[in-house]
């Protein structure tokens, strides 16, 4: 494991016991958390995109907002539902708020998930023609966006407004790099094989839309070397990434243990059920001790074969215990994974604040 970053859904409700109330409290507590985990030493904080819910929904001022707070850690997004985009227009917001963040941008989109409205991208004003599903729609508008951020010409000019110019005009602004910084949610080892002839970097998540009676992990992992494979197969010309999601949660304060420590036997499995008409396989969550937790985690097929682990964390418990927690992941759990913090010195002696 070469990076370790924190995934954030981004949920707020006014109930008791929560300390993000608002969506002015999600958006403000998400970048002060993105700012604290830099401090770590952790490499990454990334977005889940959620519509019609009260979650984090409208990533790029978020993540222009977070690249402008930070300066070294990765940014990105677990995923964005392309069947709610406009691809050029993404086009613009992404590559501004790479241009602002210095080119830390690290996208995974996908065709989305289950969500709370029924069909809500037609809200928006989308609509899948005649003959084509949702996933061939995501993958549609992927496949302009990716054309769009690598300066492909999508517009033609207008000569009487470019003193004589003609062709095709790319986007504006273009921001060098991000094309190559592109993941794709892969649910399935179809999808993974796909992601790789794409030339995407590989995103799994906690939820796999197949099961085949083995481990969640072991599934995982034949899905990640699925994709290794095809991508050399590919002949694509660098080196691609992969992540996994984990939920980690080491008990090692009083509050830790208030709040999780009678979840650590109940989630302790994986869980199998029918999600939108196929069987699923959900990833167990670590919960206790922090050694143990390492141990677990080693064993872990799909965390060793990955270079990138995402932490889900409950951000509804406020910045102060997400940044502990994060603490305790990077001075307890991640370095008997072999994973390094960024910046010599900075888990030492952090306090928060």
């Amino acid at each position: 494991m070469k990076r370790i970053g924190f995934l954030s859904f981004g949920h707020y409700q006014d109930v008791p016991g929560s300390k993000v109330l608002t969506a002015s409290d999600a958006l403000k507590q998400t970048i002060e958390l993105a700012v604290a985990a830099e401090e770590l030493g952790v490499d990454g904080a990334y977005v889940r995109v959620h519509h019609f819910a009260p979650q984090l929904a409208s990533p790029f001022p978020l993540l222009a907002a977070m690249g402008a707070r930070t300066s070294r850690i990765e940014l990105g997004t677990g995923v964005i539902d392309m069947r709610y985009e406009n691809p050029l227009y993404m086009a613009e917001d992404a590559a501004a708020a790479d241009l602002i963040s210095d080119g830390r941008l690290q996208l995974g989109l996908s065709r989305g998930s289950p969500e709370t409205a029924l069909q809500g991208y037609r809200s928006f004003g989308y609509r899948a023609p005649e003959g084509q599903t949702d996933a061939d729609v995501a993958r549609e508008k992927t496949a302009i966006f990716r054309a769009a951020i690598d300066q492909a010409g999508v517009a033609h000019a207008d000569p009487a407004m470019t003193g004589g110019q003609t062709g095709l005009l790319a986007i504006e602004p273009q921001s060098p790099g991000l094309s190559r910084r592109i993941w794709w949610g892969s649910g399935s080892r179809a999808t993974a094989r796909w992601t790789a002839e794409q030339g995407m970097n590989l995103m799994s998540s906690t939820l796999l839309v197949e099961d085949t009676g083995v481990p969640f992990d072991e599934l995982q992992a034949e899905q990640i070397q699925i994709f290794r494979d095809a991508w050399v197969e590919a002949g694509h010309d660098f080196e691609p990434r992969v992540s996994v999601s984990r939920s980690i949660i080491p008990l090692v304060t009083d509050e830790d243990r208030h709040f999780f420590g009678l979840r650590a036997q109940a989630d302790s499995k994986d869980q199998v059920g029918r999600l939108e008409g196929t069987m699923a396989r959900f990833g167990r969550s670590f919960i206790g001790e922090p050694d143990v937790i390492a141990e677990q985690l080693a064993a872990d097929a799909a965390v060793q074969a990955a270079d990138t682990v995402l932490v889900t964390v409950p951000n509804q418990l406020g910045v102060d215990f997400n940044a502990s927690l994060l603490e305790s992941i990077v001075k307890y759990v991640a370095p008997a994974l072999g994973w390094k913090p960024n910046v010599e010195g900075q888990v030492e002696g952090h306090a928060i604040n």
